[in-house]
C-alpha cells in the first residue's frame, strides 16, 4: 500500500425518491430536497440532494475497499457544488479514491497505522464538477 495507489471507484445514482427517504431518516425536510418550485424560487437549479447524503453515500467506497466501517476514524469534506436531482433522470455521482498518505504502525503518535484516502466525486452531467474537495477518509489498517 503506497501513496497514490487507487481503492477503486464507482458510479452513484440518487432519484428524487433516495431524497425523500434520506429526509426520513435524517428529519432534514427542507423542501429545497423534494419541491421543484420551492428550489427554483431561491434560484437553485432545481432540487438539490442533501449534502449529507452525498457525503455518506460517498464514503462507501471507502467501507468497500476496508470491510469494515468501523475502521474509519475520521471522514471529512467541503461541499463545492450542488447535486441537481432531474425528476426523470435522477443524478450521477462518479467517485473515486486513492491513498493520500500511509502512516507506519511503527510510527509512534495518533496516525500511526492508519491511511489517509483522498475521494474526488464529480457530476459527469453537471460538467464533470468537483461535488466534494479535500473528501478525506482516515482509516485503521
Amino acid at each position: 500500500m503506497q501513496k497514490g495507489d487507487s481503492i477503486g471507484s464507482t458510479t452513484l445514482t440518487l432519484s428524487r425518491a433516495d431524497l425523500v427517504r434520506y429526509a426520513g431518516a435524517s428529519g432534514d425536510f427542507n423542501p429545497i430536497h423534494w419541491s421543484e418550485s420551492t428550489a427554483r424560487s431561491v434560484q437553485l437549479p432545481g432540487v438539490i440532494a442533501h449534502g449529507m447524503l452525498t457525503m455518506g453515500a460517498a464514503v462507501q467506497l471507502v467501507t468497500d475497499w476496508c470491510g469494515d466501517p468501523g475502521a474509519i476514524l475520521d471522514y471529512q469534506t467541503r461541499f463545492s457544488a450542488m447535486v441537481p436531482v432531474d425528476e426523470a433522470e435522477g443524478a450521477t455521482l462518479e467517485v473515486s479514491g486513492k491513498i493520500g498518505k500511509v502512516w507506519p504502525a511503527a510510527e509512534s503518535g495518533p496516525g500511526a497505522g492508519t491511511v489517509r484516502i483522498d475521494l474526488t466525486v464529480t457530476d459527469p452531467r453537471n460538467g464533470n464538477a468537483k461535488i466534494l474537495t479535500k473528501a478525506q477518509a482516515v482509516v485503521r489498517r
